[in-house]
């Protein structure tokens, strides 16, 4: 079955780096769009991170065309901005004001491609801090996410780029809204997603709860649960979570582990009857998980409608027979090493997105990207052997 392609034709130039910028390029190419990405000379410095950077390059540059230009020279930044009046849609991460000095605003493109939708990821919308340099941390710990998933007074971020991601996808939600407007009026338009704000919108849970009872927020490992029984217990080997969130589900539950004096409790058939005895529910639950194994529980739990999940870690996602039934796709590393990685989330028309696609080389595409702009050979000749344009060996 053939991967879904909703934006073949849809053209984007992608001037960017680590996780926010990338990510929204790595969704339009799975949904079928043809993305180059501009690199400088030498390749993205993302590629060689080492650490916990080591998977921004592999997990977010999967389906692109490479092409390494010297931005500086007069040539490079001349194949930079016909790759721009070409385009359907410009990505860039790069901090403030930095395209710009480079006359790759928006204001400048869209006089010659009035069509362009030019997509800005930055770490702040418009107001006292847009200047400010952010990471994906910074704004973690800012917007209050941090605050809520470390213990009290532990602030800590979360095991995830979740704010670049999410950032890249408040971008590709813009680009998309931006086309169908583009279909209305014939004329594209600047969206900008930041990661303060997209920390803002994350935690809105929390201030609500704030504006709702008047109590500021607990950090998660803290908080009062709105179940009884809704955290992670251990069994005789590993550990398992379990949810109980329904009064159905509570009877389910009872039946399911012979938990026959709990049902006939009516004291405690209501849900917030249940939270105000969790310290009476919660010591008999532990006990009697803790006496199983982890695939005892599971076996018990699995296929009832009981929300459960075994604690897992990246590396054992590999093996995962759910993942690997569809939402896997193969990929070539730059070091010719292959693996298989997660694909976009989503499925259309009965289709996943996704194919198997090998990391452009930098520089990889090179030729074939001046040829699509129409260059005749003997200018791709010139371009390559002044260094404009680096091709890849």
């Amino acid at each position: 079955m053939s991967a879904p392609t909703p934006l073949a034709g849809i053209k984007v130039v992608e001037f960017t780096h680590m996780v926010m910028g990338p990510t929204v390029g790595h969704i339009l190419a799975g949904l079928g769009a043809e993305v180059v990405r501009v690199e400088p000379i030498g390749g993205d410095q993302t590629r060689r991170l080492l650490g916990s950077g080591a998977g921004y390059f592999p997990m977010y540059n999967r389906g692109k065309q490479s092409i390494c230009l010297d931005l500086k020279s007069t040539d490079g930044l001349a194949v930079a901005k016909d790759l721009c009046a070409q385009a359907d849609v410009l990505v860039e991460n790069f901090r403030p004001g930095a395209l710009d000095r480079l006359g790759l605003d928006y204001s400048s493109l869209a006089k010659s491609n009035p069509r362009l939708i030019y997509c800005s990821e930055k770490g702040f919308l418009p107001g006292p801090y847009e200047q400010r340099t952010a990471l994906d941390e910074v704004a973690q710990m800012m917007g209050g996410l941090a605050y809520m998933t470390g213990p009290p007074g532990r602030p800590l971020r979360a095991g995830a780029s979740v704010i670049d991601v999410t950032g890249g996808m408040f971008g590709v939600i813009g680009i998309l809204a931006a086309l169908e407007e583009r279909h209305r009026t014939g004329r594209g338009q600047k969206v900008v997603a930041s990661l303060f704000e997209t920390t803002a919108y994350l935690v809105g849970q929390h201030m609500a709860q704030f504006a709702v009872t008047g109590k500021p927020a607990a950090p998660m490992p803290a908080r009062v649960s709105a179940w009884a029984i809704y955290d992670v217990f251990e069994t005789k080997d590993d550990p398992v979570f379990i949810g109980v969130v329904t009064d159905a589900l509570w009877q389910k539950f009872c039946a399911l582990f012979g938990l026959d004096d709990l049902w006939a409790d009516e004291s405690i058939r209501a849900n917030n009857q249940r939270v105000l005895a969790r310290e009476r529910i919660l010591p008999r639950i532990r006990d009697l998980v803790g006496q199983m194994t982890r695939a005892e529980v599971i076996a018990k739990l699995d296929g009832t409608g009981m929300p459960f999940a075994p604690i897992g870690k990246p590396e054992e996602l590999f093996d995962d027979p759910h993942l690997n039934a569809g939402g896997m796709e193969p990929v070539r590393l730059d070091t010719g090493a292959e693996t298989k990685l997660p694909t976009i989330p989503l499925e259309m028309d009965g289709k996943r997105p996704g194919a198997p696609s090998a990391l452009p080389k930098p520089g990889a595409d090179a030729r074939a990207v001046l040829e699509s702009l129409g260059y005749p050979a003997e200018r791709i000749a010139t371009l390559i052997e002044t260094g404009a344009v680096e091709e890849s060996q």
